[in-house]
């Protein structure tokens, strides 16, 4: 196991001198942002993409100062009924995607992401309840017209790149339990779906996080720690 850490820590750095950081603290990973939610403060995938030398120059920088890219963090909700919102949160996933296989990173960590109830809905609707059957009828729809058939897709190119997705059960997201987890991965097909292990937030749901990790096992890519405290 390697210690590491999220670069957006370091966001009023470099990514150069964000590495030197990690490193003098003693860390032999790091996670750089790439799009989504957590912004491309040190690694915009589409433009280094552009530029051979840029993506030498961004890999090497890491290995100098004996750190691991242990992911890549492209959290974001690609699912979103606001196609605005949806295109730029897929372009960069599939973005992240091909620099991944360019500098040998093999999980991209990642929310599977939340539609609207339905066809014409403007914002996500994450539902946890079954009754009234209505909530039900929706959750049918967001599985089997939207976040099934993206994510397979997605699989394909995850394949080609030989890449995994860990994804991180979060509030918010179809994927915030276990339960959601192994289904999306079942009706996917695909070991690509995986897990990003946070048990921060699974204490709320009043879940175990050592009972979750005895279920998902070898599902589990990659870990992230964050402190949590009990109301």
């Amino acid at each position: 196991m390697k210690l590491g850490v999220m670069a957006n820590c370091f966001g009023d750095k470099s990514w150069e001198d964000a590495c030197k950081a990690a490193s003098e603290a003693g860390l032999k990973a790091i996670e750089p942002g790439c799009g989504g939610f957590v912004g491309k403060a040190h690694c915009n995938p589409a433009e280094l993409l552009k530029d051979k030398d840029a993506i030498k120059k961004f890999k090497e920088a890491a290995g100098k100062n004996g750190l691991e890219i242990s992911a890549l963090s492209c959290h974001g909700n690609a699912l979103h009924p606001q196609k605005s919102v949806s295109d730029e949160h897929t372009a960069d996933l599939v973005a992240a995607i091909e620099l991944a296989s360019k500098i040998g990173v093999k999980v991209i960590n990642d929310f599977a992401g939340c539609p609207g109830a339905g066809k014409d809905a403007k914002y996500p609707n994450w539902i946890t309840c079954p009754w009234p059957t209505y909530f039900g009828d929706s959750v049918k729809w967001q599985w089997g017209k939207k976040v099934v058939p993206f994510w397979k897709e997605m699989v394909k190119k995850a394949k080609k790149a030989g890449v995994k997705f860990g994804f991180e059960m979060h509030p918010g997201d179809v994927v915030y339990n276990t339960e959601a987890l192994l289904k999306l991965r079942e009706e996917v097909g695909a070991e690509e779906i995986s897990c990003n292990f946070d048990p921060s937030h699974l204490f709320w749901q009043g879940m175990d996080p050592i009972v979750c990790i005895k279920k998902l096992g070898n599902t589990i890519v990659h870990v992230h720690a964050l402190l949590a405290k009990s109301p």
